[in-house]
């Protein structure tokens, strides 16, 4: 028996519910915010995630998915979205559309981690990028569709943090002295930690083992420059006056080397150390790191998984899946099946969602199969009924039974339904 790969989920049943609940109201809110939808490949060159996520990260020394394809090109899956998005940008000319441009994706990514909860090898992602404005105001309406979408999917207890990394000016500076400052611990941090000493020191902040060193590191944001300093400080005060709560938190950089400037998380309280449901930042050198103009640019992700845990552990109801709303059963020869056939048609292309018995059960099956797939109507036709030129409809919460002739079962179960 062959089974799924490890990292990966099949994902069905109950479970889509949630799926469709937080992709529909992230299309519904990103299109309230004036973003459009792109899609991209699933994979990539490899040299564009290199190039744009930062040779050094954890993303591309331990966790791409790369292989030769038979061209004898090496191909990546997508590990996260920007990317992608911003080699479309590039390629396909869009800065000639004006600015500012605002895309959002669903999707698919990939990586190679130690699966566990809220944590795949292939999860998926829902994301936004807004290219064309180096103003703190695109910063403060970003985070405050991150906090809208967060709120129309139900959630409440959660946290926004947010940090800046100042220019490439300022970060110099900061990684001075942090090397200075871990090099009087280097002998006592871990493995890992030694390794991204030397290769990138900023990395050393996200180190889960050696927190007591990071906790006493200096901050980032007592080395922002004059500018940088400036757009924090309007940041701060444009989430403030519009009601946005957040906190800061000095010691955030997160994973991917392109980021500048602003920077955010959001945690949900209730996930443990898995807690981080959403992020991003701005990215101003990106675009013509991979090839563009200079275009300022800024964005986020949010992990579907995560959400999802997040949902389920502040108990939020979300919509169930319209399915069989009626059920169409039948008791006969070929005539009333072709008519119980011709039936459940013209309810669905009324728009009504309808089920049809396919395994010619006997009509007390077919009723008991209705009420499993939680039908609220079941319409019985059989030999009679089809002489007669009527059908039966049965409420199947209170069992009563009203017969409506077959010209006017339609309206019928449209006005039962709206009652």
């Amino acid at each position: 028996m062959y089974q799924k790969i490890k990292g990966t989920e099949d994902i069905y049943g109950n479970e889509m519910k949630y799926w469709y609940w937080i992709e529909s109201k992230a299309r519904e809110v990103a299109i309230r915010y004036g973003y459009e939808e792109i899609r991209t490949p699933i994979f990539e060159e490899t040299k564009l995630f290199v190039r744009s996520v930062g040779e050094d990260t954890d993303i591309v020394q331990k966790e791409m998915y790369t292989f030769e394809d038979k061209g004898g090109r090496s191909i990546t899956l997508r590990p996260e979205g920007t990317a992608p998005v911003v080699r479309a940008f590039v390629e396909n000319g869009m800065i000639t559309q004006g600015f500012p441009q605002k895309y959002f994706y669903i999707g698919p990514m990939f990586r190679y981690e130690k699966p566990q909860s809220g944590r795949q090898r292939q999860f998926h992602q829902f994301g936004a990028e807004i290219f064309g404005s180096y103003s703190p105001i695109a910063d403060a309406e970003l985070i405050l569709f991150v906090d809208r979408f967060l709120k129309e999917i139900g959630l409440i207890d959660y946290e926004i943090q947010i940090n800046s990394l100042g220019d490439s000016e300022d970060r110099a500076r900061y990684r001075e002295a942090l090397r200075e400052y871990y090099s009087k611990h280097l002998d006592n941090l871990c493995d890992d930690c030694k390794a991204r000493f030397e290769r990138n020191v900023l990395r050393l902040l996200d180190c889960k083992v050696d927190v007591k060193y990071v906790e006493n590191a200096p901050k980032i944001t007592d080395f922002l420059g004059e500018s940088a300093r400036e757009h924090y400080q309007k940041l701060k005060k444009f989430l403030e006056q519009s009601g946005v709560q957040f906190v800061e938190n000095p010691r955030l950089v997160r994973g991917l080397d392109y980021y500048n400037r602003t920077v955010f998380e959001v945690h949900h309280k209730r996930l443990g150390a898995m807690s981080a449901i959403a992020g991003g930042g701005r990215y101003d050198n990106l675009i013509k790191e991979i090839g563009g103009k200079e275009v300022p640019a800024l964005g986020f992700a949010a992990g579907i998984e995560r959400l999802i845990l997040s949902l389920k552990a502040e108990n939020v109801e979300v919509e169930e899946i319209g399915r069989n709303l009626v059920y169409v059963t039948y008791m006969g020869g070929d005539d009333v099946k072709v008519e119980a056939l011709k039936l459940a048609e013209q309810l669905r292309k009324a728009g009504i969602p309808t089920g049809l018995d396919l395994m010619e059960r006997s009509i007390s099956a077919q009723l008991k199969h209705a009420a499993r797939l939680g039908a609220k109507y079941c319409v019985i036709i059989g030999e009679e009924e089809l002489e007669r030129d009527v059908v039966i409809v049965k409420n199947m919460e209170t069992g009563e039974q009203v017969e409506f002739e077959k010209s006017f079962v339609v309206g019928g179960l449209k006005d039962m339904i709206n009652e």
